[in-house]
């Protein structure tokens, strides 16, 4: 059966994590197909993928390499591109190979767009005050609920957790945007594409899901992917008043 859903996952170093994702992503009710997008990872990751496509998964499970460690934004514009490219394909998702993003999510996250409206529907740890984190330090936690409540204070965005990487993305949205525009490659990268989205008039909808953090392999977390977040949300900001936002708006920008 043909899926009309793709979803992306990047990887770096993830050869204890990548199998059992792809497999449990497919032993779901919902049909998706998935695209890892691989940055050269020096444990061996791409060839595991490339071992259940030949064996198993073709036609279902593609696999683009990278040259290198290129970012998370990049790996994810890669992405986008390859789909959209495809043509096939109506909603496009953002997951994590870690886990920390719970596959059996994956079909709320698709129904927020294909059965409730939404253009964009975001995987929230943070909905209506209550955290849902699981494995993190208290500082962890507290870093990342002020850091969405940031967001929010300095974008105008009402979005409980405005750095979540758990994203559905209808593909007429990205079609809509100008992807080559997109300034960031760390963690600014998913507020920046919810905010445009927002300021281009889609409708975003969050999706209350329990965050777990990895339990294999090494986190990607690093200080300068922080400052790029920090300072990244102020020049957010100062593009909407420039005017600096590309792509077709669904309604009037504000």
């Amino acid at each position: 059966m043909r899926s009309d859903t793709l979803v992306i996952i990047p990887t770096y170093n993830e050869k204890e994590n990548i199998e059992k994702i792809v497999r449990k992503v497919f032993s779901l009710p919902k049909t998706f197909d998935i695209l890892v997008v691989e940055d050269n990872s020096p444990d061996g990751t791409a060839d595991i993928v490339e071992r259940l496509i030949a064996e198993e998964f073709e036609g279902r499970l593609f696999i683009e390499k990278r040259q290198g460690k290129l970012g998370l934004g990049t790996a994810y514009i890669h992405g986008f591109k390859w789909a959209l490219a495809q043509g096939r394909y109506d909603y496009v998702i953002e997951m994590d190979a870690d886990f920390s993003h719970n596959p059996e999510d994956l079909e709320r996250l698709y129904d927020a767009c294909a059965k409730d409206g939404a253009d964009l529907s975001v995987g929230s740890r943070y909905v209506n005050g209550v955290v849902n984190v699981v494995n993190w330090p208290i500082g962890r936690v507290l870093m990342s609920y002020f850091a969405s409540a940031y967001v929010r204070f300095v974008t105008g965005m009402r979005l409980g957790d405005a750095t979540a990487g758990f994203v559905c993305y209808k593909a007429a949205l990205l079609r809509n945007m100008d992807l080559n525009d997109v300034h960031f490659v760390g963690y600014a990268f998913q507020i920046e594409m919810k905010y445009t989205a927002y300021k281009l008039g889609y409708q975003i909808k969050e999706v209350s899901i329990v965050f777990t953090d990895r339990k294999e392999g090494t986190s990607k977390m690093s200080k300068k992917i922080f400052k790029e977040a920090f300072f990244g949300v102020i020049k957010l900001r100062f593009r909407h008043f420039h005017g600096q936002y590309k792509g077709r708006p669904k309604r009037p920008v504000f």
